[in-house]
C-alpha cells in the first residue's frame, strides 16, 4: 500500500495534467463545496454530540494497554530482557522499571506514551463537556448524562496522571488554539476537581446505562471510594486529603458492593479456557458478568476491535492481555510451532517469583486459573533428545497429549530423583522444574542451582486473560478488559477500616478482606497458606493469610489485592498510595532488590522531556531526575 504522502503527490500530478489538458478554464479554479458540515455545525446537532462523546471512550483501550508504569518495577511484575547468572555471561539486565537507574529518566518512551494518551483523553472530554452548552436539540436528562460520561472519563485521566506524575497541567476547556502555556498545577487543587467531576457525574448518571459499556452511578461511586482513599493517605502531604476521606471511601465502597454482587467464582470473570489446548474450551464465553462494575470494551468484529489509530498502542488491534505476560509453549516438545493452541506470550511483564508464592497451590483456586502448571506435547515426536545434563545418550519418544514439563508448587518441590525427571537422572518422562531453580528468565539473580534444561522449561505461563479460539498474534482477544470491579470494593472497604474508618456495613476490615479470600478457596472457611517470606524462593516456611480482627494489616491486604488483582490496572497506584512502594519492591522484584537504587524520589515519574522541551516557559522536573 502506497503511503499518504505518495497518494497525494500522485493526485496533485494528476490534477496539473488535467489543467494542462483543459486550457486553464476559468471554472476549473471555481470552488465547488460538496458539504458546508465542519465540527462547528456538526458537533452542536444530537448526533454530532453523541459521535463526540463516543469517541472519548475509545482512547480507553489505548490507555489500559499503556501498561508498563503500571504493573513493571513493582513487587509483582518485571520487564523482559533478564539473564541467568549461572550462565557465561550472568546479565543482570532488567528494564530502566526494574533497576531504577539512570535509563529510569525523562526521555523514557513509555512516559510520553501514557502522559500524550491521557492528555489526548483530556482534550476530548474537555471538547465534550465545552460544546455541550451549545447543543439545543438534545433532551436535558440525555445531555447531562452524555456530559457526565465525559466528566469520568476526564476525571480518571487526571487521576491516573497525578499518581503517576505528582501537579500536572489540569486544561478544564476544549483547546481552540496552539499553546506553550503548560503550568502545572497543585496535586491538591487537581483532586479536588476529579471529585468535583465525580460527584456531578453520580448525581445525573444512570443506575443501568443505555448500552452496555458507558459509564453508570457505580463507576463513579466506585471511583470516588478510589480517589478518597488515596486522597486520605495524603502523599507527602500534598493531596488536601483527611482521615475524613477514609469514611468516605468506606462508604462508597459499601454502595458498590450493595448494587455489585461478588460473582459465585473468581473464574466466571475471565475467559474460560483449559491448560490442556488439546482439550482447549470452545463454547460461548461472558464477560458481562455483575461483578463487574466498568470495563474496556471489545468485541468480534475485526474492523471495530481496535486501538484508536492516531494512538495505536497494538498495531493488530483487540485485546492483548493474553499476549503480554511471557513464558509461552512453542519451546516444548511436540510444539506445533506459532498456532493460536499456545498463543502467543510476550515477555512484557514477567511475574516475579515472590508472586508464585503468595497463593497456596491446592486451596486458592486462582493460583490454578492464573498458571500453567503443566505444558503438554500437541504432537508426537520419536526420539526426543533432552540436553546432555545426565546422559548425553538418552532419547525419549513423547506422544501427543504427554505432560512434557511439570511446575511443582512452590511449597511441594522435588526433593527425591523418584520425582525428578530423567533429563536430571529422575524416572519422570517430563520435566519436573521446582520453581526456586527456574532458568529461562524467572529472575534469579542473587542465587542459582542446577540448570534445568532437559525439556525446555521458561516459567510458568500467567493465563489469567487467556482466551481461546482467537487469532494467533499479539492481540485479537475480543474480552472485555475490566478495570473496576466489587471484588476491589472489598479490598478498598478494608483498606479504609484499618486507616480509621468507621462503620462499615458487613463489619470490621477482616470481614471484608476475608469475603474476597473465601471466594476463591476450594474449601471455604479454611486458613490458606502462603509463603511466610514470598522473595526468599529458598525457604517453605508458610502462614495463614486469613484475615482476623488481631493480624489484618495494609501488607496482609497487599497481598490480597495481589492475588485478586494481578495483571489489573492497579499495582503500582496501590503501591504509590500507601507508601510501600520501596518496601516491598526491595524485599520482592529481585532486580531492583539487586540494584537497591530505588528510592523515595521514585514514588513520582520524571515528567516526559518532550513536554518540558514543549513548554513555555519550561515546565520543571520533578525532584531527582
Amino acid at each position: 500500500m502506497r503511503s499518504f504522502r505518495s497518494i497525494r503527490y500522485t493526485a496533485l500530478s494528476l490534477a496539473f495534467l488535467g489543467l494542462v489538458a483543459s486550457g486553464c478554464k476559468d471554472e476549473f479554479l471555481v470552488e465547488k463545496p460538496v458539504t458546508t458540515l465542519t465540527t462547528d455545525v456538526y458537533y452542536k446537532t444530537e448526533a454530532g454530540f453523541e459521535d463526540l462523546v463516543r469517541s472519548c471512550y475509545s482512547l480507553l483501550r489505548n490507555i489500559h494497554q499503556n501498561r508498563t508504569l503500571v504493573l513493571n518495577g513493582t513487587d509483582i511484575f518485571s520487564q523482559s530482557g533478564f539473564g541467568d547468572p549461572k550462565f557465561a555471561t550472568p546479565a543482570v539486565t532488567g528494564g530502566p522499571l526494574e533497576q531504577y537507574d539512570v535509563r529510569l529518566n525523562a526521555t523514557l518512551a513509555e512516559l510520553q506514551s501514557l502522559w500524550t494518551i491521557l492528555y489526548a483523553e483530556i482534550a476530548r472530554t474537555n471538547t465534550a463537556i465545552s460544546r455541550a452548552e451549545g447543543i439545543t436539540t438534545m433532551a436535558a436528562a440525555l445531555k447531562d448524562t452524555r456530559v457526565s460520561e465525559a466528566k469520568f472519563l476526564r476525571a480518571l485521566s487526571y487521576f491516573y496522571l497525578v499518581q503517576q506524575w505528582g501537579d500536572v497541567p489540569m486544561p478544564l476547556t476544549e483547546s481552540l488554539s496552539p499553546s506553550k502555556e503548560a503550568i502545572r498545577v497543585p496535586s491538591a487543587t487537581i483532586y479536588k476537581q476529579i471529585i468535583d467531576d465525580l460527584l456531578d457525574a453520580e448525581a445525573k448518571l444512570p443506575v443501568t446505562a443505555s448500552n452496555y459499556g458507558r459509564i453508570t452511578k457505580g463507576a463513579a461511586q466506585f471511583l470516588l471510594a478510589r480517589v478518597y482513599l488515596t486522597r486520605g493517605w495524603n502523599f507527602k502531604s500534598s493531596l488536601g486529603g483527611s482521615n475524613a476521606d477514609f469514611d468516605l471511601a468506606l462508604q462508597y465502597a459499601d454502595k458498590v458492593i450493595e448494587a455489585y454482587p461478588l460473582a459465585t467464582a473468581y473464574t466466571q470473570l475471565f475467559p474460560v479456557h483449559s491448560e490442556n489446548p488439546l482439550k482447549q474450551y470452545t463454547g460461548a464465553q461472558n464477560d458481562k458478568n455483575p461483578e463487574i462494575v466498568f470495563a474496556v470494551q471489545y468485541n468480534s468484529d475485526v474492523l471495530t476491535n481496535k486501538t484508536d489509530p492516531a494512538f495505536a498502542v497494538d498495531a493488530a488491534g483487540g485485546n492483548n492481555l493474553h499476549s503480554v505476560f511471557g513464558g509461552g509453549g512453542e519451546g516444548y516438545p511436540g510444539t506445533k510451532g506459532r498456532t493460536s493452541d499456545y498463543n502467543r506470550h510476550q515477555p512484557f511483564h514477567i511475574t516475579n517469583p515472590a508472586m508464585y508464592r503468595l497463593f497456596d497451590p491446592e486451596n486458592d483456586s486462582r493460583y490454578d486459573h492464573n498458571f500453567v502448571e503443566v505444558g503438554y506435547a500437541l504432537l508426537p515426536v520419536t526420539g526426543f533428545k533432552p540436553l546432555p545434563v545426565v546422559n548425553p545418550n538418552l532419547r525419549v519418544d513423547i506422544k501427543a497429549g504427554d505432560t512434557v514439563v511439570y511446575f511443582r508448587p512452590w511449597n511441594k518441590p522435588a526433593t527425591s530423583l523418584n520425582e525428578r525427571g530423567i533429563d536430571l537422572g529422575g524416572k519422570k518422562n517430563y520435566s519436573v522444574v521446582n520453581l526456586d531453580e527456574l532458568s529461562g528468565g524467572y529472575g534469579f539473580v542473587n542465587s542459582s542451582t542446577v540448570s534445568v534444561s532437559g525439556f525446555p522449561s521458561d516459567q510458568p505461563m500467567m493465563w489469567k486473560f487467556w482466551q481461546p479460539g482467537i487469532a494467533y498474534g499479539d492481540a485479537f482477544g475480543t474480552f472485555n478488559e475490566a478495570v473496576f470491579r466489587s471484588a476491589e470494593a472489598y479490598l478498598i472497604a478494608a483498606e479504609a477500616l484499618v486507616k480509621g474508618a468507621k462503620n462499615g456495613k458487613l463489619g470490621g476490615a477482616e470481614v471484608y478482606y476475608n469475603k474476597v479470600l473465601d471466594r476463591a478457596l476450594v474449601k471455604k472457611g479454611t486458613d490458606p497458606l502462603c509463603a511466610k517470606e514470598p522473595g526468599n524462593v529458598k525457604s517453605l516456611e508458610a502462614v495463614s493469610y486469613r484475615a482476623t480482627a488481631a493480624n489484618i494489616s495494609i501488607d496482609l491486604i497487599l497481598d490480597e489485592r495481589a492475588r485478586e488483582l494481578m495483571g489489573e490496572y492497579s499495582r503500582w497506584f496501590d503501591l504509590k498510595r500507601t507508601g510501600k512502594l520501596v518496601e516491598r519492591v526491595k524485599k520482592y522484584n529481585p532486580w531492583a532488590a539487586k540494584s537497591n537504587t530505588i528510592k523515595d524520589i521514585h514514588y513520582l515519574r520524571p515528567i516526559p522531556q518532550g513536554e518540558i522541551d514543549l513548554s513555555f516557559p519550561a515546565m520543571k522536573q520533578n525532584e531527582g531526575y
